[in-house]
């Protein structure tokens, strides 16, 4: 219980911080504090076991009553004013919150009320014996579920049922920091995360120019040269922004790829190039080809590449295509390799493409959204050798670094294209006769005007567990990964899609129900096999107990993908997911 006290403490003091700056009120709802100079950030899920029983309000234990008996002598009056009872929400509504008159007292009795919500639900978030989502159809929410909707009102409604919504909201929603969601690449529940994004949201500024977010774009500039540095580019080299997620950051490396070679189609448009040609992996993000039809180049200037069976661009297969390309009368200009694919989580080999695009002058970018975190492990960085020679980087840190959605940053080694490529000086942003060096007005950087702080949580993270830490929960992730690829290696009633160990913490696998079994290799089984991982998913996502992801691939009947980037999943949640699929498929 202690290091729910002590979650439950941090949690408090971050609201009163960041929400109230008259501390008057302070001592009226006094929480006994903790001494956080002695606390070292460590991740809390394993302190908290199924057996926890958490009382979601704020207990007796909790509060500080000599600290209260002494406010109360010392203001009798205040003491006796109602307003310092616990408020009746159900009679108040937001125009009574901050910036409203003397709602001080109110707003932070409804932001401790969010608190005990958002803590209840990062609680059982943690609790094995907890759902991992409660499954409604679409058509069950629409209409209304115990006196929730999505309805949109034309009067305000109470802060009794704001709170009453925003609770729902989290019940009916998906826990992905469930130690047992394997379902996407970004799940996990960071504390500090979250408080980063609740400062973010608080501060509420825009990251276009330094006079009205000047912490928040220094804190960006630390972030992406200490990155650039992790890639392994020297000093003098590196630009780079953090965007709405890895298909944005992948847009801006073709985007800027294109500027580099032909800088008039910034002016003159596509119709004064050549026909453009693009390679990347079969196994690549699909984001690639979407960028390509929104530049205007053509999904169909994309030439796919073959990859090896373990889903690694085979070099040969570049270079073939290249040529191939230019045969047909196209202009090769960028190649996308990747460092961690969505399904296999492989690596291409980043040193020979990085030699064929020098031979053919060609942009190389490294998509390392997924396999970008293993640069901070010393374990695990040399998988992505080569990365250094790259012209642009994408790199999620809320992926495997476990930073809340979304945090994206593609990073260029060309100092100064990203502006070159951008800018079109917007005068009532970008005056260049401001009191303060305006090199730090960033946001013609952009092809956005107004920009999220997505920097800030990702650098109060770095601050709480520093790099080490981050290469503690990638290892601990990759663990998680070789740990499943080894217990379905001793079990007949699973088969591995490819018999390499992991290189990332992907695993794919079948589940091979017991009516399959005795059937021989061919079309039939397959088709059979094809229906297994749906329909076990389908039951899955009833039960709620554990959610994990499914799809073809190629020649591949539908498979099971397990990805691992919680640091809260434990040994028992692999064991418990691999019954669990036994359980709800044994009789299909």
């Amino acid at each position: 219980m202690e290091i729910i006290q002590e979650t439950l403490n941090y949690l408090h003091n971050i609201v009163i911080c960041i929400h109230i700056k008259e501390f008057v009120f302070l001592s009226h709802i006094h929480v006994t504090s903790k001494n956080f100079t002695q606390i070292r950030y460590k991740i809390p899920h394993r302190h908290i076991s199924s057996s926890t029983n958490v009382d979601f309000v704020l207990s007796d234990s909790m509060i500080d009553k000599s600290a209260v008996k002494d406010k109360q002598q010392e203001d009798s009056a205040a003491a006796r004013d109602p307003r310092w009872t616990p408020a009746d929400f159900s009679i108040v509504y937001s125009k009574d919150l901050l910036p409203a008159s003397g709602g001080e007292e109110m707003t932070l009795g409804f932001l401790q009320e969010l608190v005990k919500i958002l803590f209840g639900y990062i609680c059982k978030s943690s609790q094995r014996s907890s759902k991992v989502l409660d499954f409604h159809h679409p058509h069950q929410l629409k209409d209304g579920l115990e006196g929730f909707s999505l309805n949109l009102p034309d009067q305000p409604e109470t802060l009794e049922q704001i709170l009453v919504d925003c609770r729902d909201t989290l019940k009916y929603g998906v826990s992905t920091g469930h130690p047992r969601f394997f379902n996407q690449l970004s799940s996990g529940l960071d504390v500090i995360g979250v408080a980063g994004e609740w400062l973010t949201s608080t501060a509420n500024t825009n990251m276009f120019t330094y006079e009205v977010s000047p912490v928040f774009l220094l804190m960006e500039e630390i972030l992406l040269r200490k990155m650039q540095s992790i890639v392994g580019w020297s000093d003098d080299d590196g630009d780079g922004i953090f965007c709405p997620g890895g298909t944005i950051s992948n847009l801006y490396s073709i985007l800027l790829a294109r500027y580099h070679f032909y800088p008039e189609v910034k002016t003159r448009g596509m119709g004064a190039l050549p026909q453009l040609a693009l390679f990347t992996s079969e196994h690549s993000h699909y984001s690639v080809k979407k960028s390509a039809a929104v530049l205007g180049i053509g999904s169909e200037n994309v030439a796919v590449v073959k990859c090896d069976e373990r889903g690694k661009m085979i070099p040969a297969e570049l270079e073939s295509s290249i040529v191939t390309a230019e045969e047909k009368g196209l202009v090769p200009f960028y190649v996308n390799a990747t460092a961690g694919t969505t399904v296999y989580g492989a690596f291409d080999p980043l040193n020979d493409i990085a030699d064929i695009c020098h031979r053919h002058t060609l942009w190389m970018h490294v998509d390392a959204a997924w396999g970008g975190g293993l640069l901070m492990s010393d374990r695990h960085r040399m998988k992505l050798q080569g990365i250094e020679r790259a012209c642009s980087v994408t790199w999620n840190p809320h992926k495997m670094m476990g930073v809340p959605l979304q945090c994206s940053a593609i990073l260029v080694k060309k100092k100064g294209l990203l502006k070159e490529c951008n800018e079109f000086c917007a005068e009532y942003l970008f005056q260049m006769d401001k009191p303060y060096n305006v090199s730090y007005d960033t946001g013609d950087k952009s092809i956005q005007c107004g920009r999220h702080v997505d920097a800030f949580k990702l650098w109060l993270m770095w601050k709480a567990k520093g790099s080490e830490g981050f290469g503690t929960q990638v290892n601990k992730c990759l663990e998680n990964a070789e740990y499943l690829y080894d217990q379905l290696q001793m079990r007949t009633d699973f088969e591995l899609v490819f018999k390499d160990k992991p290189e990332h913490s992907n695993v794919c696998f079948w589940y091979i129900p017991p009516s399959l079994r005795g059937l021989p290799l061919g079309t039939e089984r397959d088709k059979r096999l094809h229906q297994v991982a749906p329909q076990i998913k389908g039951r899955m996502m009833e039960k709620g107990s554990v959610l994990i992801g499914y799809q073809p691939l190629g020649d591949k009947v539908n498979f099971f993908r397990c990805v691992f980037s919680n640091p809260a999943t434990q040994q028992e949640d692999i064991d418990f997911l691999l019954d669990e699929i036994v359980w709800l498929g044994h009789d299909l």
